[in-house]
């Protein structure tokens, strides 16, 4: 690597995870960080013309389509995005010899069993979503020899739409919620997964020649379902001072059957992290901490904005 500071090029930084992308990245290097507007995933043109002017070291790919459900009826829309488009990027950084760090779910597998899945199992997605994603993956591997895919699950932050930010307004309106209880994952906050990654960037550039490309699983510590995930975070919102009209007490479980959606989610989303502990000797926290501290940022947001 020459001894300029690199330029990274981040795209969907209005997206959630891009977000807290921003940020964590923006001492390592030029950020060139870039939304939509500037960089449209779903245009060929836009993605070349974006690469061709900024010239990126490296580039950081969290922008996605993540209408899980809207893809059943959008196929073409989802594989631009999630397929077509990672493939492009990564022809120009394998030409340029750029590390492509790009981002993909879970949801690449059927979600079958109980075993945590690892970076070697049989993908076999089921829904276009996944399908999506995982064409991507295939595509970034095919044709950039400098790659990084991290697979993550349960995504949430303080900035975007998320479950926990669902759960948490819908907690301040109603009086009972029925929340899925059969579907078990890790949530895994974007300040984590930009933790990380700010931290396989720093050794990238120590050693681009010895650095362990490849895919890795991303997610942090422990396991629950999105009705457990949901009483911890209502417990912990009301420990944190959330006027809030329900108690863990009044979220009931329900079976995935019981709320249909139009794409099928894994019962299983269980991820293993070994790989990407022992390669990078990196301790990765449990769940409960990031949404602790999610809902700290979220409820310090209007005192914040007050002093602006």
């Amino acid at each position: 690597m020459a001894e300029r500071a690199p330029t990274i090029l981040l795209t969907g930084i209005n997206g959630q995870l891009g977000h807290q992308l921003r940020a964590a990245l923006a001492p390592l290097g030029a950020l060139v960080a870039l939304g939509r507007n500037e960089l449209d995933l779903s245009r060929a043109d836009s993605i070349l013309e974006a690469l061709e002017r900024h010239q990126p070291d490296i580039i950081v790919n969290p922008a996605a389509y993540t209408a899980v459900d809207r893809a059943e009826s959008e196929p073409e829309q989802a594989l631009a995005v999630n397929a077509a488009a990672p493939a492009l990027l990564a022809q120009w950084a394998a030409r340029r010899q750029a590390l492509l760090l790009h981002y993909s779910t879970d949801y690449v597998f059927d979600g079958a069993g109980e075993r945590p899945w690892r970076e070697d199992d049989p993908a076999q997605p089921r829904s276009v979503y996944g399908r999506s994603k995982w064409e991507g993956e295939e595509a970034v591997r095919a044709a950039a020899p400098r790659h990084l895919i991290l697979r993550t699950s349960w995504v949430f932050g303080a900035h975007g739409g998320n479950f926990l930010k669902t759960i948490l307004r819908l907690a301040q309106e109603r009086d009972s919620l029925r929340v899925v209880a059969d579907q078990i994952g890790a949530p895994t906050s974007t300040a984590l997964i930009a933790e990380v990654t700010a931290a396989l960037l720093r050794d990238y550039l120590r050693n681009p020649a010895g650095f362990a490309y490849g895919s890795y699983h991303l997610a942090a510590q422990g396991e629950t379902s999105w009705h457990g995930y949901a009483r911890f975070l209502v417990t912990e919102a009301g420990r944190q001072g959330y006027a809030l009209r329900l108690s863990p007490a009044d979220i009931a479980p329900i079976a995935t059957a019981d709320y249909p959606l139009p794409a099928p989610r894994p019962a299983n989303s269980r991820l293993d992290c070994a790989k990407l502990r022992q390669t990078f000797g990196l301790a990765l926290p449990r769940w409960e901490s990031g949404v602790e501290q999610v809902l700290a940022e979220l409820g310090a947001q209007p005192q914040q904005k007050d002093i602006q």
